[in-house]
């Protein structure tokens, strides 16, 4: 099974106008309200992409109710820890300008935190769990090295999607993925990265490091696959960029899915990028059929 931890999830409220107008009142021409969160995302397209799993995490309040309720009519498993404040809501304004106002979320108690490690505790070595975003506000990020070492005591795999400190953290516990940018993985090293040779180089000392597979993704010049066997250039697609919130996500859901199915990091490698892809050419998470249409324009060589 494929577990998916949400630490801080939230309600991705998303208003759209021309513009904003700053201390006047603006009317929206349109919203949507959609179950958000990294984890949360990368558990709804693994179930687009018919592959069970069950999303875990702390939920909360009438958002936490919202985001179980979706996840519930998307067929998807859910294994919450209840706690005493409101999920988060996060505005994502879309207008001449793009604008995202993020709320903190709820506070974690200690019988809290334990309830959700007695979760990862009761795993096994057929299990993978994704490990994604960010922590609860009086938990810090620092709390997942006690998270994914308690999964690894299990037998589990664990993907890391992560930036900065938290993915160099992760690396001590052999990853299965992590999946930094091009901009995140030169801001680890304190380097500007102007070729694929040197981002190659430093996804490198990430495998060193630890993970057992790393993708850089770089927005619309593609994207590259580092393993101990080789490296996997995979050219951009090109299409109408709708689409940043969730294309990441898409990517890990895609590379866990198939890989947990057939073992081939390659193969991964592809069904990640097409739905990173087809997420960013969507105005929301993309639809199997055009995961399905977009995976037969990946175009992978081995460098």
């Amino acid at each position: 099974m494929i577990y998916t931890v949400t630490l801080n999830p939230s309600i991705d409220y998303i208003v759209r106008l021309d513009q904003v107008a700053v201390g006047s009142v603006n009317r929206m021409d349109s919203d949507d309200k959609f179950a958000g969160g990294k984890g949360i995302n990368v558990s709804r397209v693994l179930k687009r992409l018919d592959i069970e799993n069950t999303a875990t995490g702390f939920i909360g309040g009438f958002t936490g109710k919202f985001i179980t309720d979706t996840l519930e009519a998307e067929a998807i498993a859910t294994q919450f820890v209840e706690v005493s404040e409101d999920t988060r809501i996060n505005v994502k304004i879309k207008a001449d300008h793009e604008t995202e106002i993020n709320g903190t979320g709820p506070s974690v108690n200690e019988e809290q935190l334990i309830a959700l490690k007695k979760i990862l505790s009761g795993l096994t070595a057929a299990d993978t769990v994704v490990f994604a975003g960010s922590s609860a506000k009086n938990l810090g990020n620092v709390i997942y090295k006690e998270l994914i070492a308690l999964a690894r005591q299990t037998g589990a795999q664990v993907v890391c999607d992560f930036e900065g400190q938290t993915l160099i953290d992760s690396l001590d516990y052999q990853p299965l993925l992590v999946k930094p940018n091009n901009h995140e993985l030169g801001a680890i090293f304190g380097v500007e990265l102007n070729s694929l040779d040197q981002i190659e180089q430093y996804a490198r000392e990430l495998l060193a490091k630890g993970a057992q597979n790393v993708i850089i993704s770089m927005a619309g010049d593609g994207a590259l696959l580092v393993t101990q066997d080789g490296s996997y250039f995979a050219k951009p697609i090109k299409g109408s960029v709708k689409n940043s919130v969730g294309a990441g996500d898409s990517m890990v859901a895609g590379f866990t899915g198939e890989f947990v199915r057939s073992g081939d990091a390659v193969e991964a490698f592809k069904w990640g990028v097409a739905c990173g892809t087809a997420t960013t050419f969507s105005d929301d998470l993309a639809t199997a059929e055009f995961i399905k249409e977009t995976y037969q324009k990946v175009e992978v060589e081995k460098r």
